[in-house]
This record gives C-alpha cells, sequence and structure tokens, in this order.
C-alpha cells in the first residue's frame, strides 16, 4: 500500500510503505530534483556546499556530518580543555569558564557531558598503563631534553616503586641553592596514594624552589634511602643541612645515606604539640609557654643557657618528670636554634613550614583522582608558576628602580647589588638603624673598634657587640645574623653608618642573594610528545600569537562598531579563503588526540603495573588531640538544633529528643498491658 504523505521530520514528500506480513513500517523519500547535487556544480566556499548537501540529504532522510572528529567538536575546544585540566580544573569548571568566555553555551562548540566524557575517554585510554606512561613520558623526556635526569625502581611485584626526575633549571638551582634542603612528603596527589616528594631549596628571592621531585609507592625506610641515594647521584654534592619532620623512617634513611649532612627536625611541628601534651589549663593560664617560647624559638642563647632556662621552668611549673618534655629535650640539639647558631646559613629553613608551604602550592595543581600521566602534567603545570614569578621578580629587580628611605649611599649600593626581596629585607635593616639603634660604648684598640649597640626593638636587655676593623673590612655581630641568613644586621649597618664607610662590604656579600647568580634568560628546549608533528612546537607558537594578536585587536576596538565591524568582516572574507586551502592531513582520531596530549601512544602490554592502593602515613585521617577533639565536638554541638523535652524540662539535642520519646512510648505500652 502506497499513501503520499508529508513528514515534517524530513520536510519532504515521500512513500510509506506498510509490509502486509510483519507490518513493518518504511519510508522511501520523493528526491527533489532541483537541490539534487551533480557533478560540476560550484560553490563559493566549501561551508556552501557542506549547506547544501546538509538540505538535500535533510530533504532525502537521512543526515550527514564532516569528517569524522573527537566529539565533533574543534581542536581549540579541546586544547582548551586540556589547559584547563592541566591546572586542575574539572570538566565541568572547565566548561562553565569556555561558556563565559567564549558568550554563551551555544559557542562553546560542546556541551557539559561532551567535556565530562573527555575526560572519562582520557582515562580509559590511560587505564592500567598509567605506570607503564608516567616512565616512558619521562624517559622519552630524558632522551630528547639536555640535562633531564630519571630514575625509577620496580618492585617485586611488577608495581612502580618510585620514580625521581629533575630537569636542567632544577639542577643549576641546586648548584646555587642546594645548601639547605628540605623534603616533607605530600598526599592526596594522585589516585594510588602514592606520596608525592618534592625537594625545597632557597633561591636568591628567599622563596621556595623546587629542586627536584619523586612520587613513591611506599614510606619505608627503603624507599627513602634509593630515592636519597638516587638524589646524590643525580646532583653529586649531598646538602649542608637537611630539614624533616619526625619521620623515623626518613631519619634511619638520612643516617644511612647522608651521615654528614646536618639533619635538622621541624621546630613547628613540635612546638604544635606543646599545649596537647603539656595541658591545654597550663598553656593558657600560665605564662609557660611564652617563657619557652623565649628560650626554645631565639638563636641569641648559648646552649648552656637554653639547658638552664629550661630546668628552671620546668622546675616552676612542676614539669620535671614529663616524659614527652623530657622526649623532646633528649633531641634538643635537633632542634633548638642555639644548637646550630654558628652554622653558615642555618637560620634559612628551620622549620618544614615551606616544605609545606610547598605541599600546598602543588596541591593547588592536583588532586586525589589523578592518574599519574594527569599527575605530571599537573606538575609540570605548578613548575611553569613557580618559574614564571621567580622570572617576574628577576625583571623587576632589573628594569625598575625601587625607592630609597633615605640617603645613605649604602642602601643605594645594596639595591643595585641583590635582588629585589632581599634589598627590601636589608632596606629595612638600614632603616632600623638609622631610627632604632644607639651606640652606648665604643673601645678603639689596634685598629679593631668594639662597640655596644642597644637595639629599641629588641626585647632583651643586653647589649648587641660588634667588632669593626677596617684595615680589611672585617665585621660581626654577637646576634649572629650573618652567619645565619648570610645579610648584615641592623647593629653592623648602624657601625658602618658612623664609621662613614662608603662602600658596601663586598666580604658580605653572598652571591646567593645577588642578582645575577643565575641567568638572565635560561634555555629552553624542546619537547615533542610522541607522535606529534615535528613541526608541533612552531605550529603551537603560531596559534598562540593568533589567538594573542586576535584578542589585543578586539580589546583594542571594542569600543568602536565601526572599526569592529570591518574587522569582522576581514575575518570572514579570510574564511573564504581558508576554505579553499587545502587539507595537509586529516583531523587526529580520538587515540591520537589522546596519544598527543599524553605524549605516549596506546600501550598494549603492561610492564609496569601501577601500585596497590595503600593508606599512607599522612592520609586520609590522622590522629587527634584531645584538645582538637574537644573542639570539634564543641563546633558539632553548637550546630545542632535543640529541642525541649517535656519531661527533662532542659533543652536537649535532636537525638537525646527521639531516644527520649523512644522511652516515654515503651512505658505507655507497659501500662497498657497492665
Amino acid at each position: 500500500m502506497e499513501v503520499p504523505c508529508d513528514v515534517e521530520t524530513y520536510k519532504g514528500v515521500g512513500v510509506r510503505l506498510v509490509s502486509p506480513i510483519s507490518g513493518k513500517v518504511s519510508y522511501i523519500p520523493s528526491e527533489n530534483s532541483s537541490i539534487k547535487p551533480v557533478v560540476g556544480m560550484k560553490f563559493n566556499s566549501i561551508e556552501d556546499a557542506f549547506t547544501f548537501y546538509k538540505a538535500y540529504a535533510l530533504s532525502s532522510g537521512f543526515s550527514i556530518r564532516k569528517h569524522t572528529e573527537y566529539i565533533g567538536k574543534t581542536k581549540g575546544v579541546l586544547s582548551a580543555i586540556q589547559a584547563l585540566a592541566a591546572i586542575n580544573l574539572g570538566p565541568v569548571r572547565a566548561f562553565n569558564i569556555l561558556k563565559s568566555l567564549m558568550g554563551g553555551y551555544a559557542e562553546v562548540g560542546a556541551t557539559k557531558a561532551d567535556f565530562k566524557n573527555y575526560k572519562r575517554d582520557l582515562n580509559k585510554y590511560i587505564g592500567e598503563y598509567d605506570a607503564d606512561m608516567i616512565v616512558q613520558l619521562i624517559l622519552n623526556k630524558k632522551k630528547h631534553l639536555p640535562n633531564f635526569t630519571c630514575e625509577y625502581t620496580v618492585k617485586e611485584d611488577g608495581t612502580l616503586g618510585g620514580l625521581f626526575w629533575a630537569d636542567a633549571v632544577s639542577k643549576t638551582s641546586y648548584m646555587m641553592f642546594g645548601d639547605v634542603v628540605g623534603f616533607d612528603a605530600t598526599y592526596r596527589s594522585n589516585k594510588y596514594d602514592m606520596v608525592f616528594v618534592p625537594f625545597t631549596g632557597i633561591d636568591n628571592h628567599n622563596r621556595n624552589v623546587t629542586l627536584g621531585a619523586a612520587i613513591l609507592g611506599s614510606e619505608t625506610a627503603d624507599a627513602y634511602r634509593w630515592l636519597l641515594r638516587t638524589y646524590i647521584n643525580i646532583f653529586g654534592n649531598p646538602p649542608q643541612v637537611i630539614v624533616t619532620d619526625q619521620d623515623a623512617a626518613m631519619k634511619r634513611a638520612i643516617l644511612d645515606v647522608l651521615p654528614n649532612s646536618r639533619h635538622r627536625l621541624c621546630m613547628w611541628h613540635i612546638w604544635d604539640k606543646v599545649t596537647a601534651k603539656v595541658g591545654s589549663v597550663l598553656c593558657n593560664t600560665a605564662d609557660f609557654k611564652k617563657r619557652m617560647a623565649d628560650i626554645v624559638w631565639t638563636d641569641s642563647i648559648t646552649p648552656d643557657e637554653f639547658e638552664k632556662q629550661w630546668d628552671i621552668i620546668l622546675s616552676d611549673f612542676g614539669l620535671s618528670n614529663h616524659s614527652w618534655l623530657h622526649e623532646i629535650y633528649g633531641l634538643r640539639k635537633d632542634w633548638i636554634p642555639a644548637y646550630y647558631q654558628d652554622e653558615k646559613l642555618s637560620g634559612l629553613m628551620r622549620t618544614t613550614s615551606r616544605c609545606e608551604s610547598e605541599n600546598h602550592f602543588f596541591n593547588q595543581f592536583c588532586n586525589p583522582t589523578s592518574t599519574l600521566v594527569e599527575f605530571y602534567g599537573h606538575f609540570e603545570s605548578a613548575m611553569e608558576a613557580q618559574r614564571y614569578e621567580h622570572r617576574k621578580i628577576d625583571h623587576d629587580t632589573r628594569y625598575t628602580e625601587p625607592d630609597l628611605w633615605s640617603a645613605f649611599i649604602l642602601e643605594k649600593q645594596a639595591a643595585q647589588i641583590f635582588i629585589r626581596t632581599i634589598f627590601l629585607d636589608q632596606q629595612l635593616e638600614i632603616n632600623d638603624a638609622l631610627n632604632n639603634c644607639l651606640s652606648v660604648s665604643v673601645v678603639h684598640l689596634n685598629g679593631v673598634s668594639n662597640y655596644e649597640i642597644k637595639d629599641f626593638l629588641q626585647p632583651c636587655s643586653e647589649y648587641f657587640k660588634v667588632m669593626i676593623r677596617i684595615e680589611d673590612m672585617t665585621l660581626s655581630c654577637s646576634c649572629n645574623r650573618f652567619d645565619q641568613f648570610g645579610l648584615i644586621c641592623r647593629h653592623i649597618f648602624y657601625v658602618l653608618r658612623v664609621s662613614d664607610i662608603k662602600e658596601y662590604p663586598k666580604k658580605y656579600v653572598l652571591r646567593r642573594w645577588t642578582r645575577d647568580v643565575v641567568p638572565n634568560s635560561s634555555l629552553r628546549y624542546e619537547f615533542i610528545p610522541e607522535g606529534c608533528d615535528k613541526n608541533w612546537y612552531e605550529v603551537e607558537a603560531i596559534v598562540r600569537d593568533i589567538k594573542a594578536t586576535n584578542d589585543y585587536i578586539i580589546n583594542r576596538l571594542v569600543t568602536n562598531k565601526d572599526e569592529l565591524s570591518g574587522y569582522c568582516d576581514y575575518l570572514k572574507s579570510y574564511k573564504s579563503k581558508a576554505d579553499e586551502v587545502e587539507m595537509v592531513a586529516p583531523p587526529l582520531s580520538r587515540k591520537a588526540r589522546f596519544a598527543s596530549i599524553t605524549g605516549m601512544k596506546e600501550k598494549n602490554e603492561v610492564k609496569i603495573r601501577v601500585p596497590i592502593k595503600q593508606r599512607t602515613k599522612g592520609r586520609p585521617k590522622r590522629l587527634k588531640s584531645a584538645r582538637e577533639i574537644a573542639i570539634s565536638q564543641a563546633v558539632s554541638l553548637a550546630g545542632k538544633k535543640f529541642r525541649k523535652c517535656g519531661f527533662a524540662k532542659n533543652p536537649v539535642t535532636l537525638s537525646v529528643l527521639v531516644a527520649c520519646i523512644y522511652i516515654v512510648l515503651k512505658k505507655v505500652q507497659v501500662v497498657q498491658q497492665a
């Protein structure tokens, strides 16, 4: 049976066929000869040809699409998704950002579901080959990037035990700033709970600088031994001072691998336990904690004086037999500044708070659901951000002039010698020397002058003793600031001013704090991901340049409608020209796109397995002190809604009220049964 009909779906006329046997309905559209394509037809652009053929397909009952491409979206959208993912922005947030930037949902070129599917399919592509991919990716960098080094170890069960890497910039930084190093394990950086261990130093800006990084499959002493041996094999000389927390496995590994390095424990970790161990009543109502802080956090007392004051404080508060205080007192040489005040640069990293600050910095780029491949991308984004900040300070130092606060000639010279952040420190010291220091006595003998300086900003009653020998410009101060930080103190600046010294003492300029310690522009090497064209970097650079130029023009013309319209017409005219350009290569397939993103082709054999997820020392939960538990319970209780119980006549929580009602109902039931 043939029935002519109009079908709104296809906007055409066709024939509806119904099978007399099965009852199956089929439809044969009638072709419109006016829009039927024929050989020899010409169009102004590819887009016009596509529009024509799309209309023909619609009238004929079928659909068409352009050449296969992942989710049918432009490369720009996919690149944006990956770029936002690299800085730890999930698919939903990435979609919302692009929606805002592009002016609406329809302008994004993809749906929110497409963004989620992209993340899902990428994880599926990585799958069980995650450890293989991360190792191969870093080995490829070692192969193609000069002075890039990496080492890895595999456990007996075939899982990844540890992976360490350092690039040329990290190695240069270690040569300049590797005298004092801290390292602290951080957690929740990947889905396998592998521990992320960045090595942290202090650069010439007095900022954290990453001196290499590693991921470990466990936190055992053996794992840390492997890491430290690898670190020393790569960098050569061990650090003079290494700062960690009280992790026993770390301590054993450091004793075995770095016997000549001074191992220092984090002061902050120990000090933070005082209230919990001693008791909040004593710490909050008496001056116990203040008196302890006066001898713990200062570096202006001798070891003998510290021990004497410690005994007095414990005796005054009846704590002479306190076990925990005796325990940390036994470790005093590893964390009390009085015991290492004569060590060079001992004040740079007293605590692992710098390491924890570094961990917090990296955690902004990482998340606990990341694969190892994603984690490494996050790490590189973090390093790019860190190094950008350092380059910015370098630029400001070289091309801008700071404001001077005085006419003191040494202040101007300091601005020309030091990097900006260090100059600001020296400027404060000079200002305090001019306004808050006073000489109370001076003795001149055999070319040596000894001053006693009163510092009105210091709580101590003793005077600071400064020695100066002008003949060879030898200086010293009892505050030991130069020995601990490598910078001249206010007391010495005071003596230099009254001695009419016109040149900054070069003997007391540490190269690590100068503006020229790091080259003005470090070499940048190109790493082309596996499977990408050899011109990949050049093409990416051109694309970035086009985008930047386009944004600049739009921002300049946004208030001039006529000029903006003219620019729009120009782009449209060039669009027609672009349609005529022959495609050099077809769009990348889904797997090829993922290979470009991860830097690795699809694997078909697992050589290194991902670690079995296990609980680490630092997460997911930690033991809380009694004080912390009490505070959290009080906060929780304060947030609960209260009801009034008719029997108790007092406000009670909802859980207590339910229990009370249950008791009453039970009593009623007993009475009824009686």
